[in-house]
């Protein structure tokens, strides 16, 4: 078995450095640089040479974020790395993953591409917004599911009659997954776009009298759409109404949203770091479930006993 080494981009430190700690190791020596006209220089400070490579980078804002991991990639391929897994928490681009309309890029197939090219050989991510992007690689991906670290907290609340919703048509899965885990039943918001980021209407198709009611998504952007949703769910009769996203993006106003809506809690993980602080959001780490991840992978064992 080759030695392993786990490096960071310079925005995901902060989860690097947990990731590697839960598996036992520190992070690799590496070094980062910008020149004046703002490119990056990436060098390895150690040896990589016949070792397997796991680079941690999140793909959220800014775009350099994915520029420093494909030189890390190109670097470590250079550099003689017996493999190279990329581990993108949250992988950015994915919403856009189709012709939604005429002449636009269909971005995360670019970015699977271009990932491709600098020389991965892996994929190892959390909650993809369209499970169906894995298809965009031809390499292999590991699609973790963060309803392995949302279970148990939802159950150490002791919530009773819960109920999960899902804040639009598209999320249905994701959240009737955990809804059937959990032995609940399930509502759903039917939303209706004007354009992107702007709500026209929406609908609540299902009963919530009395219930305790747990919205699912994947991302949580400018909180428009959760708080929208929770209102509604609230306003037919719900008991309490609180909300789990995978990925804070929380652009703009998010955590004024989220302040002022009527969500009792926002629970997210840390694939994204959170920008400011709020009594009404928790953070969950994903750091034990790649480090499992990490070490099965290793192991050459299954990792479908990370999901619920």
């Amino acid at each position: 078995m080759s030695f392993i080494k786990i490096f960071s981009g310079t925005n995901s430190n902060y989860l690097a450095t947990e990731i590697a700690s839960s598996y036992g190791k520190q992070l690799g020596a590496i070094s980062s640089l910008r020149f004046n006209d703002g490119e990056i220089n990436v060098s390895y400070d150690e040896s990589v040479r016949g070792c397997d490579i796991f680079i941690i980078q999140s793909l959220f804002p800014p775009a350099d974020n994915i520029m420093e991991l494909l030189l890390m990639i190109d670097a470590a391929r250079r550099a003689s790395a017996a493999t190279i897994t990329v581990i993108a928490p949250y992988f950015g681009y994915a919403r856009q993953d189709r012709k939604d309309k005429p002449r636009v890029a269909i971005a995360a197939k670019l970015v699977a591409n271009i990932l491709t090219a600098a020389g991965a050989d892996r994929l190892m991510t959390c909650d993809l917004h369209a499970g169906q992007i894995q298809g965009f690689f031809d390499i292999p991906v590991d699609h973790l599911d963060g309803s392995a670290i949302f279970v148990p907290y939802l159950r150490s609340l002791k919530l009773e009659n819960l109920l999960f919703a899902s804040p639009d048509v598209g999320g249905v899965s994701r959240a009737r997954n955990m809804a059937k885990y959990l032995e609940a039943d399930l509502v759903v918001c039917d939303k209706h776009r004007k354009r992107a980021g702007e709500i026209a209407s929406m609908q609540l198709i299902g009963d919530v009298e009395g219930a305790n009611v747990v919205l699912v998504d994947d991302l949580i952007d400018t909180g428009g759409t959760i708080c929208k949703a929770a209102e509604l769910i609230m306003q037919n009769g719900a008991a309490s109404v609180r909300a789990i996203c995978t990925h804070p993006i929380l652009s703009g106003k998010a955590i004024d949203n989220i302040n002022n809506s009527v969500l009792e809690e926002l629970v997210i993980t840390n694939t994204i770091p959170l920008r400011a602080a709020s009594s009404k959001i928790k953070v969950l780490t994903v750091a034990d479930l790649f480090a499992k991840a990490i070490r099965k992978l290793q192991d050459k064992d299954s990792i479908s006993s990370l999901f619920i």
